[in-house]
């Protein structure tokens, strides 16, 4: 099969590939969207490695290639005639894998004209942007296109990419709980982002995630977003890396970097829609005594966090970072979109609530030791929202009761 992606001789699942699949026999196009390096690509080929095995007819194009790009924005037909070129079959059922597509000069009106004119044809695309692929994908592709952001590890691939074989679906032995402690440990120093778990150094994990942010501010900050000064915007990120976690207050971060008001909350927006970091809204009922409109602000990744704020990795797991770790964990299982926290105007806080199904809320607080919390905070979220049920999520220290849990168990919340 020509332009068969290539990629390394170890292959690690991961566990969003069977919900991607599931869509390969329809007509829409599939979406992959993410952070650079999050494994996209390797996605990709694990899609196609399913399609060589049921004998499907499939093609790889990577979007980084100058003259693929210069033929696919020539037009479809320029598009069609390079598939009969390379030997395959238009008018036969063909997936067709493209990385990266937000390079095209337009994207929206190229799937568009697949999705509607050649069904035989199947888009399985990616792209490391989404605010550049909003701002070339037009409505015209609503109901044309499912969607699937991509992110870095969970802690069970991280697990699986580490080949421990501990299965959290058993009851645990105290060992197994030790050994899944440090492995946690280390999942928020160095984060989730592959290339950096299968490094085996830490001065090769240090160069890698160099290497993608490099590339991040290269390619989608600068060739993308037309940042006006970027050493501005380098220490935009490095405060805010040293404030994950926190509440958000533009007006300070606008003295301390001597950016306008406007420009540094255009940045942020751009680190959002980069998959960098994410500001997480307060719910609040009442704004006489509940915060309502300062959200905080929360890195999607510990280890991409700790190299921006830093320039290298902690020694040990911090609070910060692992309360970091478990909004990216929470992230990973939920949703972005669906988690809040909550805090008075006196200082009573919960560190997330999460939004359920009829409207149920679930406060959380993230310890690294459950000897530190405090069920204060809770019991005053639980008065006033008529809440029952409540999660600590720590590493260490003494589970007290069924509320505790380790994260490894987020997934059954």
């Amino acid at each position: 099969m020509k332009h068969k992606l290539v990629t390394s001789n170890k292959v690690y699942s991961r566990d969003s590939l069977d919900k991607i699949t599931s869509h390969l026999n329809s007509e829409t196009v599939i979406v992959l969207h993410g952070a650079r390096q999050v494994g996209k690509t390797h996605i990709l080929y694990l899609i196609q490695t399913q399609l060589e095995n049921l004998q499907m007819p499939n093609i790889y194009i990577d979007m980084e290639d100058p003259a693929l790009l210069e033929v696919f924005n020539m037009g479809v037909d320029a598009f069609l005639q390079y598939l009969k070129g390379e030997g395959y079959e238009t008018d036969k059922r063909l997936y067709v894998l493209i990385d990266e597509i937000q390079y095209l000069d337009n994207p929206s009106s190229f799937m568009k004209l697949i999705a509607d004119h050649y069904k035989n044809i199947h888009l399985i695309v990616s792209g490391s942007s989404t605010f550049e692929i909003k701002s070339k994908f037009s409505n015209s592709l609503v109901g044309r296109t499912v969607n699937f952001e991509i992110h870095p590890l969970s802690f069970q691939e991280f697990l699986k990419f580490k080949e421990v074989n501990i299965n959290l679906k058993e009851a645990l032995l105290p060992v197994h709980i030790q050994k899944l402690e440090q492995q946690y440990k280390e999942f928020v120093i160095y984060g989730g982002y592959p290339k950096v778990i299968l490094a085996e150094t830490i001065s090769q994990k240090r160069s890698i995630m160099g290497q993608i942010i490099n590339t991040y501010i290269r390619k989608d900050i600068r060739d993308f977003a037309n940042i006006e000064d970027p050493d501005k915007f380098n220490n935009l990120i490095q405060l805010l890396a040293s404030q994950t976690g926190q509440l958000l207050n533009v007006s300070r971060l606008s003295k301390e970097i001597q950016l306008s008001i406007p420009t540094i909350n255009k940045y942020i927006f751009l680190l959002e829609e980069t998959f960098i970091l994410k500001r997480v809204r307060p719910t609040s009922r009442s704004s006489r005594v509940e915060i309502v409109k300062s959200p905080k602000i929360f890195f999607l990744d510990s280890g991409l966090a700790s190299l921006f704020y830093m320039r290298d990795f902690p020694s040990i797991s911090t609070d910060q970072m692992f309360e970091t770790s478990i909004f990216a964990e929470l992230a990973k299982h939920y949703g972005r979109e669906e988690i809040n926290f909550w805090r008075t105007k006196a200082g009573a806080e919960v560190d997330f609530v999460i939004n359920r199904a009829l409207g149920e809320m679930l406060p959380i607080e993230a310890k690294l030791s459950f000897n530190s919390f405090n069920m204060k905070a809770i019991l005053n979220f639980s008065a006033k929202y008529k809440t029952k049920n409540y999660k600590v999520i720590g590493l260490t220290g003494e589970r007290k009761n069924k509320h505790y849990i380790y994260p490894w168990e987020i997934k059954i919340l």
